[in-house]
């Protein structure tokens, strides 16, 4: 995994910045029960997405576990960031509305411990809003997506029916679907081949001989600098039983 101390400089910019983050703002936002007044936003990172969500009037609080990402979110949302890590939250039971948790599970082994964590701090009647099966969304049909199919893929650790198992193992009730637009994020020849050649792909070594082949033959593709199709992310949202109230 990457270390997100470093890559909090460039990472709006290389993951489609503020377009992609309002994107998944006004899907988060539509799967919120109605009257939720306060929100968790988990592994909140550079805040683009926490940001909007509190200018909708929401109470929100950001959680990260990286400085740097925090860093960078604390001129958007001052005074509502914790440095903390999402497997073990330092918040008591029942204490927000809501919770989101946007591109995160598929990072980590123990996604299951987020959504426990999740669980735990949403109040009677609360959502938990979360992003699934993310690295599927990058396969677009695209001829880029033709030539990266020999790579090796590890097990997608946010593959939804897993996500909604690890739901169900916390108390959680499946609520709803939706998905949202990754704007600015259609790919190119020239930018996959340099994400390939970087260690973009955790299971590709850089120098190593697949490695080379493949970004050699995305560097041979036509039209290296126009963009493939943007990708599709989905949510899922989880209710916790018992009323909502305000």
């Amino acid at each position: 995994m990457f270390d997100y101390n470093e890559e909090a400089e460039r990472y709006d910019a290389s993951r489609g910045g503020e377009p992609r983050a309002a994107e998944a703002a006004s899907a988060v936002l539509g799967l919120l029960s109605e009257g939720t007044r306060s929100l968790l936003d988990l592994a909140c990172g550079t805040g683009t997405v926490t940001r909007r969500l509190a200018a909708a009037g929401l109470d929100v609080t950001g959680v990260d576990a990286a400085n740097g990402m925090l860093s960078r979110a604390a001129a958007q949302v001052p005074g509502r960031l914790v440095r903390a890590d999402c497997r073990q939250l330092p918040f008591p039971n029942a204490s927000f509305d809501a919770a989101s948790a946007i591109w995160l599970l598929h990072l980590l082994d123990d996604a299951a411990l987020v959504v426990a964590e999740a669980a735990r701090v949403l109040r009677p009647g609360g959502v938990f809003v979360t992003t699934v099966d993310k690295a599927a969304a990058h396969d677009v049909g695209s001829d880029i997506d033709a030539v990266m199919a020999p790579r090796p893929r590890r097990a997608a650790r946010d593959e939804s029916g897993l996500v909604s198992r690890y739901a169900t193992a916390s108390g959680l009730i499946p609520a709803a679907r939706s998905a949202f637009r990754g704007r600015g994020q259609g790919r190119t020849p020239a930018q996959a081949a340099a994400d390939v050649r970087r260690g973009w792909y955790t299971l590709l070594r850089p120098g190593a001989p697949l490695t080379e082949q493949l970004a050699s033959r995305l560097e041979e593709l036509p039209h290296q600098h126009v963009p493939r199709p943007e990708p599709e992310f989905k949510l899922r949202s989880f209710r916790k039983p018992g009323p909502h109230t305000v």
